[in-house]
């Protein structure tokens, strides 16, 4: 059994809003055992002194791709699988430098980069997978050239971010297969997308009744679906047929805000990656078509944060970066401040995302009994939301599954 007494830090749980001066945290294997402002007495422990630095939970990003190792999606489909997991362990292990605890896989990744984390094979977050994300022929998934003509894809030799999936039974059997992989959740596709060359921004993709075979098979095995949506229409449908997490949702209104708040419907905005492609994208080979639709949604982004905010919708952080853009996945904190309050933009990334990956109490908060995941800032993140930029260097304690990642304390 390992031991980790962390004195004298200044406690922040984001989902209470307060702030604990001279606290002491002890950590035995996962699980925080004991909280308290008077001394621990444990036996042999590891002792770390925090000075009054400030302890947070570890963070939740709720949008990633981990196996989106380059901007073109459709190239990953001609890799090795070997090669993609190769790539991939590179990323997660960047993202838990950065303080990303646990993420939320939305369309890839399988059981067994979650295996290879568990096991300590790669020192990464802990992952929540969609599997494959669900698409239709011509949809947001769908990466084939226009020369291809058949089923499937011209070379699926290599790892994959969607599979294509026509009709009611079609999309059933494809659920029940993420599921039957151990998928934690469901991703559809409910509107055209950014990254796949042939689909509009509005176009509307999956039929209400194949939306409504994935809920089902997702509630069948108690857990959601979450959806990739941008317009209104698109992102009203998803929620009424009871998709419980929109993912982008850049060009929401008042009255579909409206809607995702009285369904308790989670929104996961991903504004980072809209800033990194208009930067980047053209110089790093995002496709042209994929670059002329970037400003159809970028613009909108901050606006469909404010309605939502406004709304009381759950807003979740996620990110959505692919390739070298992944080093930008902390630009959101300071995307987010310019619309929400530091606390705010703190719980979507902590105690929000945790009740959305339906891990509430466990992970994105510090308290007796929750998952050892914790990162000690140098300053206060409240403050300057900047400190958690930096790829990790204002984090002297980095703590994932009750181990110590990274430690300038000792």
């Amino acid at each position: 059994m390992s031991t980790v007494l962390i004195e004298n830090c200044r406690l922040l749980d984001p989902a209470a809003g307060e702030a604990v001066e001279g606290a002491n945290v002890l950590v035995e294997d996962e699980r925080i055992v004991e909280i308290s402002t008077k001394r621990i007495r444990a036996g042999r422990v590891r002792r770390l002194k925090a000075e009054g630095r400030t302890l947070i939970p570890g963070l939740i990003d709720a949008h990633v791709h981990v196996i989106a190792t380059g901007l073109d999606l459709g190239a990953i489909d001609q890799d090795s699988a070997m090669l993609t997991g190769a790539r991939a362990r590179l990323i997660m292990e960047a993202m838990l430098n950065r303080g990303f605890t646990s993420v939320r896989d939305a369309g890839g990744a399988d059981w067994g980069l979650a295996k290879a984390v568990e096991a300590g094979l790669i020192k990464g977050p802990r992952l929540f997978y969609a599997g494959h994300a669900l698409s239709q022929t011509g949809g947001h998934g769908d990466f084939r050239p226009l020369t291809w003509s058949g089923d499937g894809c011209p070379a699926c030799a290599g790892a994959s971010f969607a599979v294509i999936a026509d009709g009611v039974d079609a999309v059933r059997k494809a659920a029940r297969e993420e599921l039957r992989r151990g998928a934690t959740q469901i991703k559809i596709m409910a509107s055209g997308g950014v990254a796949s060359p042939t689909d509009p921004i509005w176009n509307l993709q999956y039929s209400e009744e194949e939306i409504e075979a994935a809920v089902w098979e997702a509630k069948s095995w108690k857990t959601y679906v979450m959806a990739h949506a941008y317009t209104p229409e698109a992102i009203h449908r998803a929620v009424r047929l009871g998709v419980r997490s929109i993912e982008h949702g850049n060009l929401i209104d008042e009255d579909t805000a409206q809607l995702m708040a009285s369904r308790g419907a989670f929104l996961v905005p991903t504004l980072a990656t809209y800033d990194a492609l208009a930067r980047d994208g053209e110089k790093l080979g995002f496709p042209a078509a994929s670059i002329a639709k970037i400003e159809d949604v970028r613009t909108a982004g901050l606006r469909g944060l404010e309605i939502a905010d406004a709304a009381g919708v759950q807003i979740g952080y996620g990110t959505d970066l692919l390739g070298a853009c992944h080093e930008d996945q902390s630009n959101e904190f300071t995307i987010r401040a310019r619309v929400q309050s530091p606390l705010e933009v703190l719980r979507g990334a902590t105690s929000i995302n945790a009740r959305l990956v339906q891990r509430e109490g466990e992970l994105g908060c510090i308290r007796e009994g929750a998952i050892a995941d914790l990162l000690l800032v140098d300053s206060d993140p409240l403050r300057d939301l900047r400190l958690l930029q930096g790829q990790g260097r204002h984090l002297d304690l980095i703590m994932a599954h009750g181990r110590v990642h990274k430690s300038t304390l000792d």
